[in-house]
């Protein structure tokens, strides 16, 4: 009998022996993750818009766990589900398909309108998994940079300061407008995406956020995140209004010094997402920069659209090559 429910505390220990090859250190990191998602059930009683947390489902076979999926609301927009975490055992594909189809169809009848994932470009039958077998599209690619032996040619600093939830609408306008227009109807974000999240404290990544504005105007006019799973790692990501010349340089050096006051060694990593309409030209800084890509994602993107609701018993009538549409 296979079985399909929510993750809880008495199957962290099932999931850690399927887990084991990891290693020590990212085996400890999962395992400490799922077990605080085993124990929050207060989502479970909170409608769809109020949800924030990360939350795990499993499938049980003979009451053997086969297979485990995590997804997580969008900060600010939590109709916007995102696919985080997928675990099947070896070449059961069948198992990943009923997961994902069990996730789309129970948070899609709660409201959700899209569901979203990054899955590796190496990783063909994951892709085929996820575009052939649940119905994904994918939409573009993001990459990661490592800003490895980084010397910058200038000392100067771009002039941040940190946002604020009143920049919210003029960063969520500044990042829609650098989405070619191919992927905005996919891609684009909700002012609400870009608020301090009201539980800030208990999601599992750390965020800083900063923007930049024109000194006459006091328009914004870059956005630059600051982004760490484990205080070690950090990305950086920036949206920039293609009418300014901001030297790359220099938010690069602002970003690496805001990581260096608090940490002396880390990693920094500079994503980039070729469905920009500036992409090429930052691929083409990076590549003079001789910077290292270690990582390329596709981004796939399932939507929901809502159907518009007929007059019962309605005729429509199609008219070919007269450009017309009558409903009587």
């Amino acid at each position: 009998m296979t079985v399909i429910r929510r993750l809880n505390c008495f199957d962290v220990s099932k999931i850690k022996k399927m887990i084991s090859y990891l290693g020590n250190d990212d085996g400890e990191k999962f395992s400490k993750a799922l077990t605080n998602e085993a124990f929050i059930m207060l989502q479970d009683l909170l409608p769809l818009k109020y949800k924030f947390m990360p939350v795990s489902f499993i499938l049980l076979e003979n009451k053997e766990i086969l297979g485990l999926i995590t997804v997580v609301p969008t900060s600010g927009n939590p109709y916007k589900i995102n696919i985080t975490r997928l675990i099947f055992r070896q070449n059961l594909y069948d198992v990943g398909k009923r997961l994902i189809d069990f996730v789309i169809a129970r948070l899609g009848a709660k409201g959700a309108s899209s569901f979203n994932v990054t899955v590796d470009q190496s990783h063909d039958e994951l892709l085929d998994l996820f575009m052939k077998g649940c119905g994904f599209r994918q939409c573009s690619y993001e990459n990661l940079w490592k800003l490895d032996n980084f010397t910058p040619l200038t000392d100067k600093k771009a002039d941040f300061r940190y946002c604020q939830n009143s920049d919210a609408i003029q960063v969520a306008a500044l990042y829609n407008n650098e989405l070619n227009n191919l992927y905005k109807p996919s891609l684009e974000r909700a002012k609400d995406e870009y608020k301090e999240p009201v539980f800030a404290g208990m999601t599992n990544f750390y965020k800083n956020r900063y923007v930049l504005e024109d000194e006459s105007t006091h328009r914004i006019i870059a956005y630059l995140s600051i982004t760490t799973s484990d205080n070690f790692n950090f990305i950086i990501d920036m949206s920039l209004n293609d009418g300014y010349n901001i030297p790359y340089d220099e938010i690069i050096n602002f970003a690496l010094g805001e990581i260096s006051r608090k940490k002396t060694k880390f990693y920094a990593f500079l994503k980039h997402r070729q469905y920009t309409k500036n992409a090429d030209i930052l691929e083409k800084y990076l590549h003079e920069r001789n910077l290292n890509c270690i990582q390329t994602q596709c981004v796939l993107v399932k939507d929901f659209y809502k159907p518009v609701k007929q007059t019962e018993n309605a005729l429509q009538v199609f008219l070919f090559g007269e450009n017309e549409l009558a409903s009587n």
